[in-house]
C-alpha cells in the first residue's frame, strides 16, 4: 500500500503503511501520536460533526510549506508582475493583473464558446444505493457533444455542497470502476460524507485513445483540448447548480492524474468553482517526466492528425503546437494557479508533485497574502503516483472544511 508524508510533524518524511480508509458520516482525522503515526479514522465518543476549528486542525499542517521551502520562489516569474514589468501593489491592481493573465492564456489556448448556463439534462437511470441515489444523466457539455455521468445524491439532501469529479471515465469515481484501481472512488467517498457529487469522464475518447475534447472537431480544433476540458467542466457546473439538492455557492472540483490536470485548468479558469483538489497532475511544466505530458496533442500540444509519436519530446520527435511556444515565452502553470486566489486549493502530490512543488505554490501564497488571506494553498505528499486512503482522507477533510464548515462561518 502507498504512503503519504505528514507535514504536521516532519514534512519531508514518508509515513508507514496505513489502514484502508473507513468512510462514514463521521469525519476522518489524522492521528498525531508519534512521528511515524498512521492515518486512521478518529476514535470519537460520538458521531457528531466537528466544529470548524476542530476540522481545521486536521488539515492545517498541510497549508504551510516545510521550512526548507518557505519563501522560496525559484525562477518562476511572479504573477504579481504585469506584462510590462510593473508590480501589483494592492487588490485593485491585482484584479487588473488577474484579467491580464486570464486573457493571455485564453488568447494562447483559444477562446471558449459561450457557456450554456441552463443546460438541459436527461436522467437515464435512477438506482437506490445505501444512503444515496445514483442517477445516470446525459447532457451536452460542449456544443454538439454529449456526455453521460453519474449524479450521486445523499438521501434527504437539500442545498448541500457538491463536488464534480473528473477522470478518464465516470464509473471509477462513482465506485463502479475497476477493482484493480483502488482509492479512486472520489465521488462515492464524498457522497458518503454528505456531498452531492457529479462524476464525469471522457469515455469515448479514452477508448479511442485521443483522451480529450476537440472543438469543433479533432481535425480542426480551435481551442487547446485541455482548455476545452475546462470548458466542459464549466458547463457541468451549471448542470449541478440546477439541482434542488445543491447549493450553487458551494461547488468544488477534483480529479486525479489526467483528471488532476483537468480539474486544475477548470478551477483556475472558471471562478464559480469555490474550492479544488488536484491529485498529482504535475502542477507545472517539466520536460523530463513522461507523466507531466502537457506536450501531448490532447493537452496543450494540439495539431491536426496525424499526430507526432506519443512520448517525451526528442530531437527526432519534437513537441509541436502551443506547448513549445509556451516554453519559448517562459510561461508556466503557476500563473494559472494564481487565478484561484483567494479560493482554496489542495495539491494531493505524489511522484509527479513532490514537496519541492512548494516553490511554484509559494507564488499563489503571495497573491493570497496581498489579498489578505492565509492558508488558502495546501499540499500533501506521498511517494507514489496512485492515490491512497491517507491522501484521500485529507482531500475529503479539505472539502469538508471549506465547503461544509467554513462556508457556514463566513
Amino acid at each position: 500500500m502507498n504512503t503519504i508524508e505528514k507535514p504536521s510533524l516532519m514534512p519531508h518524511l514518508n509515513l508507514p503503511k496505513i489502514f484502508p480508509l473507513l468512510v462514514s458520516l463521521s469525519v476522518l482525522s489524522i492521528c498525531a501520536m508519534v512521528p511515524d503515526c498512521l492515518f486512521a479514522q478518529r476514535n470519537s465518543d460520538s458521531d457528531m460533526p466537528r466544529q470548524p476549528h476542530e476540522s481545521w486542525e486536521q488539515i492545517a499542517p498541510f497549508f504551510s510549506p516545510p521550512a526548507a521551502y518557505k519563501n522560496q520562489y525559484g525562477e518562476y516569474r511572479s504573477p504579481l508582475l504585469f506584462e510590462d514589468g510593473k508590480r501589483v501593489r494592492n487588490k485593485r491592481a491585482w484584479e487588473k493583473r488577474r484579467v491580464e493573465i486570464r486573457d493571455k492564456w485564453h488568447g494562447l489556448m483559444g477562446t471558449w464558446p459561450e457557456i450554456n448556463q441552463l443546460p438541459a439534462f436527461e436522467i437515464l437511470e435512477t438506482i437506490e444505493k445505501e444512503g444515496f441515489w445514483q442517477k445516470k444523466i446525459a447532457f451536452d457539455w460542449v456544443p454538439g457533444q454529449r456526455t453521460t455521468g453519474y449524479l450521486l445524491i445523499p438521501f434527504g439532501a437539500s442545498k448541500y455542497p457538491a463536488v464534480i469529479t473528473v477522470y478518464y471515465e465516470p464509473e471509477t469515481a462513482a465506485g463502479l470502476g475497476r477493482p484493480d484501481l483502488p482509492d479512486r472512488d472520489f465521488a462515492l467517498q464524498l457522497t458518503q460524507r454528505g456531498f452531492v457529487t457529479l462524476s464525469l469522464g471522457t469515455t469515448e475518447s479514452t477508448l479511442n485513445q485521443t483522451y480529450s475534447i476537440y472543438y469543433p472537431s479533432i481535425d480542426e480544433a480551435q481551442v487547446e483540448p485541455l482548455s476545452m476540458l475546462a470548458y466542459a467542466a464549466a458547463t457541468s457546473w451549471h448542470v449541478l447548480a440546477q439541482q434542488p439538492e445543491v447549493d450553487p455557492d458551494r461547488i468544488g472540483i477534483m480529479g486525479h492524474s489526467y483528471g488532476g490536470k483537468w480539474a486544475m485548468f477548470a478551477s483556475c479558469l472558471y471562478d464559480k468553482f469555490v474550492a479544488a483538489a488536484w491529485s498529482d497532475p504535475g502542477i507545472v511544466f517539466q520536460q523530463d517526466r513522461p507523466s507531466i505530458n502537457y506536450w501531448e496533442p490532447w493537452y496543450l500540444g494540439y495539431h491536426p492528425p496525424p499526430w507526432r509519436k506519443r512520448g517525451m519530446p526528442e530531437a527526432d520527435n519534437p513537441a509541436v503546437g502551443l506547448y513549445p511556444i509556451l516554453l519559448e515565452k517562459g510561461l508556466d502553470l503557476h500563473e494559472l494557479h494564481a487565478l484561484m486566489a483567494p479560493r482554496p486549493f489542495l495539491v494531493s502530490g505524489g511522484s509527479e508533485d513532490p514537496v519541492e512543488r512548494w516553490i511554484p505554490l509559494n507564488h499563489s501564497v503571495e497573491v493570497n497574502k496581498l489579498l489578505g488571506y492565509t492558508h488558502r494553498v495546501g499540499m500533501t505528499n506521498r511517494s507514489d503516483h496512485a492515490p491512497n486512503a491517507a491522501s484521500n482522507a485529507v482531500i475529503v477533510d479539505f472539502f469538508s472544511y471549506f465547503l461544509l464548515l467554513e462556508s457556514h462561518t463566513r
